[in-house]
């Protein structure tokens, strides 16, 4: 049984948060909304709780967790030795979706952070999250709420199709307004290695933090974060990514006699044929609409029972850096090189 605790006037009741807390407390596993995507969220000092979100997401055992805190105080349960640089990061960001990747605490299982000696921490900016992790009293490891390997949860809806029936209860807080998933940095003296691309961009970083900011091309051995090694973010049908493509790629590809989505900028979708199931990616060069609806679109297109899903390449740069990220990991092919 899984109890459902649904937004009432935009805003859940705080009964049903302390409901969801003593949950918590208890050993339960719990999603609620973050600005990101849900998360599924269990005590991060109890090894039985964290060992029910691995089985409920039949997530791999060497993909680490991000603990999520509601306050700066609790940073010093999990973490240790922050640099003036790490500090000056979380002031800027917290709360938002930037993870830090820090020494971790003794204490801090290893079924957390997959037997390596740091740990993700941020604080999320969403109210509802802060308000569940002060009552339940300690932080919350919390990756997305869905199945390993599908498109990460942006509604409560979303969560039900995937984890009905193997957890304890959802917080259901509407649909969330970044889309993806938190940007995972590691800090070093010399620069900010980006693990994980999200809404908190390289220039941003480098803004606050006077340090030149790379990304991560390691895939192998004991990820740093999560999203670095397995197969992520992919939907049911065979999803083709078009980089730098144009209309009449597109349209060429639909000739084949399958069921297809296409998930594009208006001017791509104009003109092709009616059948075909469309998904705008708002005016070219926007970036906003794509982020957030990517991981919406892509469960929709499964919905309706397509065969393949062709989506249109944006600009590798900003935010356009983290859903370029997410597509590569999800598609099945890949036409037209780096963008």
């Amino acid at each position: 049984m899984m109890f459902i605790f649904s937004a009432q006037w935009g805003s859940v009741p705080e009964k049903d948060v302390q409901a969801a807390a003593e949950i918590l407390k208890e050993g339960g596993v719990v999603a609620f909304p973050t600005e990101t995507v849900y998360g599924l969220g269990a005590r991060y000092d109890s090894e039985v709780a964290i060992k029910k979100i691995f089985a409920a997401k039949g997530r791999p055992s060497d993909n680490p967790l991000i603990v999520h805190i509601s306050h700066p105080r609790e940073l010093a349960l999990v973490a240790r030795e922050f640099s003036p640089t790490e500090e000056k990061l979380m002031m800027a960001f917290w709360p938002g979706p930037l993870t830090l990747v820090l020494n971790k605490q003794e204490a801090v299982s290893p079924l957390v952070t997959a037997g390596r000696n740091t740990v993700g921490v941020r604080m999320p900016s969403h109210p509802l999250a802060l308000k569940l992790i002060a009552a339940t009293g300690v932080p919350l490891v919390a990756p997305s709420a869905n199945i390993s390997g599908r498109p990460s949860p942006t509604t409560a809806q979303h969560v039900a199709q995937d984890l009905v029936g193997r957890i304890d209860a959802l917080l259901d807080g509407g649909e969330t307004t970044v889309g993806l998933e938190s940007t995972v940095i590691r800090v070093f003296s010399d620069r900010i290695v980006v693990l994980r691309p999200g809404s908190v961009t390289r220039s941003m970083l480098e803004e606050v933090a006077k340090l030149p900011v790379m990304l991560s091309t390691e895939t192998e051995g004991v990820p740093e974060a999560p999203g670095m090694k397995y197969v992520h973010y992919a939907p049911e049908a065979q999803l083709i990514l078009y980089v730098k493509a144009n209309r009449d790629e597109i349209a060429a590809s639909l000739a084949r006699d399958l069921s297809t989505a296409v998930i594009a900028y208006a001017d791509t979708l104009d003109g092709l044929p009616a059948n075909v199931h469309k998904f705008t990616l708002g005016e070219r060069g926007s970036v906003d609409l794509a982020a957030q609806r990517l991981y919406a679109y892509l469960r929709e297109a499964d919905s309706l029972g397509v065969e393949r899903i062709l989506v249109e390449g944006i600009e590798s740069k900003g935010l356009g850096e983290a859903v370029m990220n997410r597509l590569y990991k999800a598609a099945s092919q890949v036409i037209g090189g780096q963008a």
